[in-house]
């Protein structure tokens, strides 16, 4: 890639901005101009990008306009980007946005790149970042999909603070400190003491029983694979771990699948990392996955409860491919 590429990240002074900037770096995307967008708390601050210091600009309606952004990156929340991603639109940019706010819309995209690369082509102006826990789930499952096609799948999340953004994550740390200095841990971010405890993801529950970070799951698979037929249970809980979320998953295939087979196609599939030891009782754990940009996968066995299913669990980064990655890896192919 050597065209120049003119570049906006808007949320830029979040947990996720921070990491697309240094995705950005780290993968010598090839920056042209680079614009920086947050909200008016936020003006003036100033970050580096490549040795060079650029200063934050308040995000506005009129601050696309006139500056030839290419693509732009949108990690602001689902309200920001509702009332401001036409406008980038508009100017001329390509919005890859990390929120919730168009994932379902119908003419809008919802990619991974190692899945479903060529969703990108139907874009509109605007790109859609699957949900954190729906891309950790789909990337050890689509080589196994294309191979045998999945029918189920029960998945349980155990979801870090970092899914929650900074502030979460300073909560879990403060909270921490706090219990073990004997003193009460008080809930100001989340709505449950968090050092030393878990709760059911805290998203609203809907009509259906399940949360929206549940409903989120079962709705992205259907629309990234492009098969609403998959049956999918999902549980998401937030656990008191900083950063990289894991998930235990039970799928089930129309054929049998063997663990072999299964451990093969998984040591080959991009973006993946088999971590399976049986021996030395080695599998994906979030500490490990932190700071990684592929999904380690391990813990694959049968399902002796049912005929044509394995169990397996995984860890990935939420703020890396569960977001950051995820979004500037579009842009690559863009």
């Amino acid at each position: 890639m050597s065209k120049k590429v003119n570049v906006a990240v808007v949320g830029a002074t979040g947990a996720v901005g921070e990491e697309m900037l240094a995705t950005l770096d780290k993968r010598n995307f090839p920056v042209g101009e680079l614009f920086l967008y947050a909200s008016s708390r936020s003006k003036g601050k100033t970050m580096m990008y490549r040795g060079k210091e650029y200063k934050v600009e308040e995000l506005t309606h009129d601050c696309f306009k006139g500056r030839n952004i290419n693509v732009a990156l949108f990690s602001a929340g689902s309200g920001r980007s509702k009332e401001f991603a036409a406008d980038a639109v508009l100017a001329g940019a390509v919005v890859v946005d990390n929120s919730s706010a168009f994932r379902m819309t119908p003419d809008v995209p919802l990619v991974v790149p190692e899945i479903n690369p060529e969703d990108i082509k139907k874009h509109k102006g605007i790109i859609a970042n699957p949900n954190c826990s729906t891309i950790i789930m789909l990337m050890p499952l689509w080589p196994l999909h294309q191979k045998n096609r999945i029918k189920r799948i029960v998945v349980s999340t155990y979801q870090a603070a970092s899914g929650a953004g900074a502030q979460a994550m300073a909560e879990l740390e403060e909270q921490t400190r706090d219990v073990l200095a004997g003193k009460p841990a008080v809930p100001k971010i989340m709505p449950h003491r968090y050092a030393f405890n878990l709760f059911s993801h805290n998203t609203a529950i809907q009509e259906n029983g399940y949360n929206e970070e549940e409903n989120k799951m079962v709705k992205e698979t259907w629309k990234i694979f492009h098969d609403d037929t998959i049956k999918v249970c999902p549980t998401c809980v937030r656990v008191p771990v900083l950063r990289a979320h894991s998930e235990s998953i039970v799928v089930e295939f129309e054929k049998p699948m063997s663990v072999d087979e299964a451990r093969k196609l998984l040591a080959k599939a991009p973006g993946v990392k088999l971590i399976d030891d049986r021996a030395k009782n080695m599998f994906p754990m979030p500490i490990d996955a932190t700071g990684q940009y592929d999904c380690l996968v391990g813990r694959i066995r049968e399902d002796i409860s049912s005929t044509n299913s394995l169990a397996l669990f995984v860890a990935g980064d939420q703020l890396l491919k569960g977001a950051a990655l995820n979004a500037v890896q579009i842009a690559e192919l863009l």
